[in-house]
């Protein structure tokens, strides 16, 4: 699977990472053909250059939504991507990305969908809202991405306890390896072709016989 990986403006890069040993590990049969950013400076673009993978500087500003959504095809294009991980991209994606590759891009949320998502759901502030409300378990979702925020339908979730004396920063800890894992997981579910989509719900069909 050629897969292209987006990343966000401040994020770490933990999630692109986890990918990428995964890859070099052989536990996910893909291999990314491009790192997709807004900012040449990201942090997450410069963990994928010490990396060695190739990173390709998409700019948003300065272009309408039409000249993005014609950029970012043409970059995903040229790249020979056929999937794309949502890694710490917090932008809606172009209807013509979503529409051209439909039930091939993946996401991670840090919750519970429909849970605690939407536009501003993410990194700390959906672990502040978790504990706010007094919820006893949180957890993270793979899902397939849709025209809006944490809409698409499910891929995979798993679950972490939340503990009576939790603060934010120890409920991201507690999940993030669950995190990394559970992205793995649904990035190798769509690369073995095994992801069936039936309405809202997404089915994961048996492994073929080799």
């Amino acid at each position: 699977m050629n897969l292209a990986v987006f990343v966000g403006t401040k994020g770490r890069g933990s999630n692109l990472m986890a990918i990428h040993d995964a890859i070099t590990a052989g536990r996910l049969n893909a291999r990314i053909v491009a790192v997709v950013g807004t900012d040449s400076a990201a942090p997450a673009l410069e963990r994928a250059r010490g990396a060695g993978l190739p990173v390709r500087v998409v700019p948003a500003k300065g272009r309408d939504a039409a000249g993005y959504a014609d950029a970012l095809v043409d970059a995903l294009r040229e790249a020979g991507a056929d999937a794309i991980a949502l890694a710490g991209y917090l932008r809606i994606l172009p209807e013509a990305v979503v529409d051209g590759w439909r039930h091939r891009i993946v996401n991670i949320h840090p919750a519970l969908l429909p849970a605690f998502g939407g536009k501003g759901m993410y990194g700390h502030h959906v672990h502040e809202a978790v504990i706010a409300y007094g919820a006893k378990v949180s957890g993270c979702t793979a899902h397939l991405v849709d025209r809006d925020y944490d809409t698409g339908p499910v891929i995979l979730q798993r679950t972490v306890a939340v503990e009576d004396d939790d603060t934010p920063d120890i409920l991201a800890a507690r999940l993030l390896p669950v995190e990394h894992a559970t992205f793995v997981e649904a990035l190798q579910l769509l690369a073995d072709g095994r992801l069936k989509v039936e309405g809202r719900r997404v089915l994961v069909e048996p492994r073929r016989p080799n």
